[in-house]
């Protein structure tokens, strides 16, 4: 029973170490991220996900249930992720063992006809055999690892071997594959991420309950890893179009703090030129507008309110939110308004307002405006939307730049102006330095796959009288190419050239033997 058992499992260990299917593993897992890259992702982005299950129905639920939505959390592709990591293991263990024997391992010695050989020649030289081949080891030179080796009929043979270090590349590139996997899975439990919108003229520091969205990884989520102790301040915050409306550049101006401490310092955040500090790395990564209103509320206060809307439409940054503004507790007298912000407003008719373009030009703050309960519950509510449940309508209007509008129960609303806001994205991963080196040295290893050959050559010199020292040395060549590409022939001959360059022609022995 458990010799039927053993064979399977041996057989079953030897398919799934074999390089083989580390390769096929390695296929599906590039397969596998495909769909994160094609469907919004639910830890990336909420909102988009939720939006494509609506407008797809059954189709994006049978999706869901795949976990393609979360194609890099999904139990399926960490099985493959796993599985290649095994393979990578069991496969190079073996094959670094089999190669540093290889290394240490003498050339073999020279066949007995080496004019068998895929490449084959001899010639004569002047110079006796040691002589000859003293010659020949410095034209091999160090590129060759050369074993020299007497014959019993006093001929010398020489092996040479080189390429090497084509599968020392392999091994590297491999290595440094399953260096990377590691390294990917510990950036995940240590990596943390938190997302910030940020309007110009204030700032925010790397403190967990500062940011709008917050994703741990499991040890960052346990409290192994602090964040770093910074804060920062937008000063200003630019866009640049095109003719067409198409974004050129987007640029924030910041002044941080790399410690709570220290000075502040300028610096400058664009689109994939992050600033890096304390370990974490901040990117610039939307814009929006967040416009400013003056409310008169029922019990004749006057509040002052500056809220981010959020674009709805990323092409012309048409963009939503909602102010809220509590009164006395329990008067129902709390104000709240939804409304959108459109930086060039196009009129549809009917009062339907929409936006040409992202640039500010006399931009349109349209309102609808409540009074109320707003429904505090103590629990944490949406800043971009309203509840509107327990609250009347006043009417609604759209308004420009310095407007006022007045409504009943002495409420009215004026439009202040706007500010531009930046999302800023606050990423940390210990593990991305380290990924650097591994993919450099996984390019590295690959040329060096690619670009090194295997060769070997053998050479026996032999003297062409035995017992004669001034007899002419017969030099014969061979040569085998571990694969026929790099064009072997051509090579065999530019060395057969060198070798019989580097000896003295053989009829200067011939005249030096008749003069005697």
């Amino acid at each position: 029973m458990t010799i039927s058992l053993v064979r399977p499992l041996r057989a079953a260990w030897r398919r799934l170490t074999s390089m083989r299917t580390a390769l096929v593993l390695l296929f599906l897992l590039a397969v596998a991220a495909v769909p994160g890259s094609l469907l919004p992702q639910r830890p990336l982005n909420p909102s988009a996900t939720r939006a494509y299950l609506s407008a797809h129905g059954g189709w994006g639920r049978f999706l869901d249930a795949l976990g393609l939505f979360d194609v890099f959390g999904s139990p399926w592709f960490a099985a493959i992720y796993l599985l290649l990591f095994v393979s990578l293991v069991g496969c190079l263990v073996p094959r670094i063992r089999v190669h540093a024997r290889a290394l240490r391992r003498a050339p073999l010695p020279a066949p007995k006809n080496l004019d068998r050989l895929p490449e084959s020649a001899r010639f004569e030289t002047a110079d006796p055999p040691d002589r000859s081949a003293a010659a020949a080891r410095a034209v091999l030179g160090r590129r060759w690892r050369v074993m020299q080796r007497p014959e019993e009929d006093g001929a010398i043979t020489l092996s040479a071997e080189k390429g090497y270090s084509r599968e020392t590349g392999n091994l590297i590139f491999h290595v440094s594959l399953l260096a990377a996997l590691v390294l990917i899975a510990i950036g995940r439990l240590y990596t943390y991420e938190g997302n910030r919108i940020v309007v110009q003229g204030h700032g925010f520091c790397n403190v967990v309950s500062q940011y709008d969205s917050w994703k741990p990884g499991r040890f960052a989520a346990e409290g192994r890893i602090s964040p770093a102790p910074f804060c920062m301040d937008v000063s200003r915050f630019s866009a640049t179009y095109t003719a067409s409306g198409e974004p050129s550049q987007f640029r924030a101006d910041v002044q941080y703090q790399p410690t709570v401490r220290a000075p502040l310092q300028p610096a400058t955040i664009e689109v994939n030129h992050p600033l890096r500090l304390e370990g974490d790395r901040v990117y610039l990564i939307s814009h929006g507008f967040a416009p400013e209103v003056t409310i008169r509320m029922p019990d004749g206060s006057v509040k002052h309110d500056l809220e981010a809307f959020v674009p709805t439409d990323a092409s012309t940054l048409l963009s939503e939110g909602a102010f809220k503004e509590q009164g006395p507790v329990g008067k129902k007298q709390d104000v709240g308004i939804s409304g959108f912000f459109a930086p060039t407003p196009v009129d549809e008719g009917n009062g339907i307002i929409s936006s040409a373009s992202p640039r500010v030009d006399h931009p349109v703050l349209g309102l609808i405006v409540y009074v109320g309960d707003l429904n505090y519950t103590g629990l944490a509510q949406s800043v971009y939307s309203l509840d509107t449940t327990k609250m009347h309508k006043l009417g609604m209007v759209n308004l420009r730049v310095g407007q006022t509008k007045a409504f009943a129960d002495g409420v009215s609303v004026r439009f202040d102006g706007w500010r531009a806001w930046a999302g800023l994205q606050v990423s940390h991963d210990p593990a991305q330095g380290y990924l650097l080196i591994a993919a450099v040295l996984m390019v590295a290893g690959l040329l060096l796959s690619l670009g090194v050959r295997r060769r070997r050559v053998w050479l026996r010199l032999t003297p062409a009288i035995a017992g004669t020292a001034d007899s002419p040395t017969v030099v014969a060549v061979g040569g085998l190419a571990r694969s026929d590409s790099g064009n072997f022939t051509a090579e065999f001959a530019d060395l057969l050239e060198r070798l019989r360059s580097a000896g003295r022609p053989a009829h200067e022995a011939l005249v030096g033997a008749g003069r005697e």
